[in-house]
């Protein structure tokens, strides 16, 4: 009788085991927060629950998904490391990382030169922009145009005294790059940009290469698209040919923490390919702070 009664309970135990399991392989899975970066949305210690299906369900021991979904900017993501010590590392067997998406495939993001997002306007690295400098410059000007074979647009006007000449923001990049400061270029009725505008690639997606780009885009294309990339003298190189441009396979993303301070992001391992999601935080199970459990995660 006695050995009856313990078959219900081993059933009902092992049944309890296999459920949680298969929620956790095919439904949720849980994460803690290892460090402080996150907050003040997440806290070091908190644990949160994280919907694997938000963005498709990735199968177990595999990069293919089930279902398809994209984060939205803002939302706090749980994703593998793409830049692992070991890059033959399988992608669901490296460590994960917790961030906030905050540029989408095809977005564009105006970065600093520590890859911080900046409250600049977005704009087009060939977009045309006025430019002023002084009159005693103009020889400087012409010759600088010259040596870097960009097009002499003649004057477009003049304003306080000074001479008004348009360049797109790559041909301003450059200008300032061969002037090293020899004659200074103030853009009209906008202060000079402290950022670059930062493509964020997507598939199908032709993106320039520009030389504030063109490392982050040698390491995305060397890392998941399958191709052997390099930058020598300032050129690009994809598969031994020099390009100016190259059109990515999959989706990425742009993740960024919460505090500056912490580089666990994509300032440290570049762009997040789709394949390396696992899903979206939903909300806190446990915080040794008061008051915040089974609050959702913002």
């Amino acid at each position: 009788m006695k050995k009856n009664r313990l078959h219900p309970v081993l059933r009902g135990t092992a049944l309890i085991i296999v459920t949680v399991l298969l929620a956790k392989i095919f439904v949720a899975t849980s994460c803690s927060i290892p460090s402080t970066g996150m907050e003040n949305s997440l806290y070091k210690g908190e644990r949160v629950l994280v919907n694997k299906w938000s963005y498709g369900l990735r199968l177990p021991f595999s990069e293919h998904r089930i279902g398809t979904g994209r984060p939205q900017k803002g939302e706090i993501v749980l994703f593998n490391n793409p830049n692992p010590q070991r890059a033959t590392t399988p992608v669901y067997q490296r460590e994960v990382f917790i961030s906030r998406c905050v540029g989408t495939p095809g977005d564009t993001l105006m970065l600093n030169s520590e890859l911080l997002p900046t409250d600049e306007q977005i704009f087009s690295p060939d977009s045309k922009a006025m430019y002023l400098y002084p009159f005693e410059g103009d020889a400087l000007m012409k010759e600088t145009l010259s040596r870097l074979e960009i097009e002499d647009n003649n004057l477009t006007g003049y304003q306080d005294g000074m001479l008004m000449r348009s360049f797109s923001y790559y041909e301003y990049y450059l200008l300032q790059q061969e002037l090293k400061g020899k004659l200074n270029l103030t853009r009209v009725n906008q202060s000079d940009s402290k950022g670059h505008p930062f493509i964020i690639p997507a598939k199908g997606f032709t993106v320039k290469v520009y030389p504030w780009n063109i490392n982050l885009l040698c390491n995305t294309i060397s890392r998941h698209e399958g191709k052997r990339a390099t930058v020598r003298d300032h050129q690009l190189y994809v598969d031994g040919f020099p390009v100016t441009a190259y059109t990515f396979t999959q989706d990425y993303y742009w993740m960024s923490s919460n505090t500056p301070a912490n580089v666990f992001d994509s300032r440290l391992f570049g762009f997040v390919p789709q394949t390396h999601l696992i899903g979206k935080a939903s909300f806190i199970w446990f915080s040794p702070k008061k008051g915040r459990t089974f609050n959702r995660v913002q």
